[in-house]
């Protein structure tokens, strides 16, 4: 016999890379996570979990139960939103997927406030630095930043978000300013590897001039955004950032901004939404509160 309480626990195991991962979740200590999984594999009589890498990997029984879990989990919670919805409360399990400096400065603290207005929900806040990867069936809302390659998921714009091309003031002294997007093959730039995207070339438009496709060779590179924002401070070189992420520095001139007439291109912030259940009430109200805390733009004020 297995739980809905069973159901949720290898739930985290198979999202997890570590039992040691799980019991921090948890708050527990990582032999009691072995021993309740040992406890959970010998009830079902069968290896949910190999142990014999050093990452945590599913046998084919453990990957059915997580597919089966993962459908049962869903229509629990959806029947839970059903009825509490005609007692005109919003209940039930809210998984939010965010970017990481994105969801720590502005989602996690929209979820924060949602739990206190709806107490009766429970709420998973994922950060990942490719949101996009999350089965859109298994988590309610998918916070994304930028174009979208896949449109057949229904989505929402929350704010608007250009990208900008700035430096530190001490670099631009030494360097000098580019006086067109050509001239970027002759600075350093710092490139953020993400989500698969050719990278080192920027592609530039102004309301003035045609598209401009610049090839760069980054001087030095990361895949998070939070280190390429350290490095463009530190005077390593010229960045592309997202306006959320570095309209503070700009207003303090510790950014400046490079080739203001040039834009990289607009990085709208959108929320997606799971396409086999529809928007959940709980997604709803949550999206509701997001945007509340966008509105004003804080960037923008």
């Amino acid at each position: 016999m297995i739980s809905l309480d069973d159901m949720r626990f290898f739930a985290l195991i198979a999202k997890s890379t570590s039992l040691a991962e799980v019991a921090r979740a948890l708050d527990v200590t990582p032999p009691a996570v072995t021993q309740r999984l040992q406890q959970l594999e010998a009830r079902l009589g069968v290896r949910l979990v190999n142990r014999s890498t050093r990452r945590l990997s599913l046998t084919t029984e453990g990957a059915l139960l997580t597919e089966r879990s993962q459908n049962v989990i869903s229509e629990i919670d959806d029947i839970t939103e059903i009825l509490s919805s005609r007692g005109q409360t919003v209940a039930g399990h809210l998984r939010i997927v965010a970017p990481f400096g994105f969801g720590r400065r502005y989602v996690a603290p929209a979820a924060a406030t949602f739990r206190k207005e709806h107490p009766s929900t429970l709420v998973t806040l994922e950060l990942s630095h490719d949101p996009l990867q999350f089965a859109s069936d298994t988590w309610d809302v998918v916070i994304h930043i930028g174009q979208l390659k896949d449109s057949q998921r229904s989505m929402m714009k929350l704010a608007p978000n250009d990208r900008v091309l700035c430096a530190s003031p001490d670099y631009l002294a030494r360097h000098g300013q580019p006086a067109h997007p050509d001239d970027l093959r002759q600075f350093d730039c710092v490139a953020l590897r993400e989500n698969e995207e050719d990278v080192t070339l920027w592609r530039l438009t102004s309301s003035t001039e045609k598209p401009v496709s610049v090839r760069v060779q980054p001087a030095i590179s990361s895949n998070d955004g939070e280190v390429v924002r350290s490095w463009g401070l530190a005077g390593l070189g010229i960045i592309v950032r997202s306006e959320w992420d570095v309209a503070d520095e700009l207003r303090a001139g510790t950014l400046v901004r490079v080739l203001p007439g040039w834009q990289p291109g607009s990085a709208d912030i959108v929320a997606l939404f799971a396409t086999r259940r529809g928007r959940t009430a709980r997604a709803t109200r949550f999206i509701e509160v997001l945007r509340r805390s966008l509105t004003p733009v804080p960037w923008r004020c």
